[in-house]
């Protein structure tokens, strides 16, 4: 069964083409089932709608989904937005994966290096008691708290190891490269793992 994906993306990576290549790889197989995916992602547009109604509208967007997939280019990882998409996909339990998007070829068939990964650039703080969660970012020299989320409490409790812990998103998220890992015939299955 195709699962109900959640694509978290800069907006440059739009204008690029490199976004639309990963949403739209479906188009050349059988159907949307065959690619092993629903999109549920949402366009940038809305940003100038307020802070507010931008919450509003990736929360609703959110809706329905399993997966957040990251889509890391070069700027992702200081995405304000990307965080927030972030951090409201793992408070609702989505899965997280990142690909990374750069060996694409852009509009003029360029690619470009490795973008940083931004789960590397955010992590939960666990209670001593690992039952509530709450966001922090990396401003450079330490950890900050994300104010967008002000944390959650957890449906269980974090393993002993985890509690009173800040623990990067990396440690709970698979990141993958979409040229080199074969994103085109392999992403349905990175959705499963």
């Amino acid at each position: 069964m195709a699962k109900r994906v959640f694509f978290s993306f800069h907006y440059q990576d739009v204008a690029d083409f490199r976004v639309n290549v990963v949403r739209n790889h479906w188009v050349t197989k059988e159907g949307t089932e065959d690619a092993g995916f629903l999109d549920g992602s949402l366009w940038e547009e809305a940003e100038k709608k307020g802070s507010a109604a931008l919450k509003k509208l990736i929360n609703g967007g959110l809706n329905g989904t399993t997966v957040t997939t990251v889509l890391i280019g070069s700027s992702t990882y200081s995405r304000p937005w990307v965080h927030y998409e972030i951090f409201a996909s793992i408070k609702k339990g989505n899965t997280l994966l990142g690909v990374h998007i750069n060996g694409i070829p852009d509009k003029n068939r360029v690619v470009a290096a490795q973008g940083p990964n931004p789960m590397q650039y955010l992590a939960l703080e666990f209670s001593a008691e690992g039952t509530f969660a709450r966001p922090r970012a990396w401003d450079g020299a330490k950890w900050i708290y994300f104010d967008e989320h002000e944390g959650w409490t957890l449906k269980s409790a974090r393993p002993e190891s985890q509690r009173g812990q800040t623990l990067q998103l990396t440690t709970f998220s698979k990141t993958y490269d979409w040229q080199s890992d074969d994103g085109f015939n392999n992403f349905s299955s990175w959705l499963g793992e």
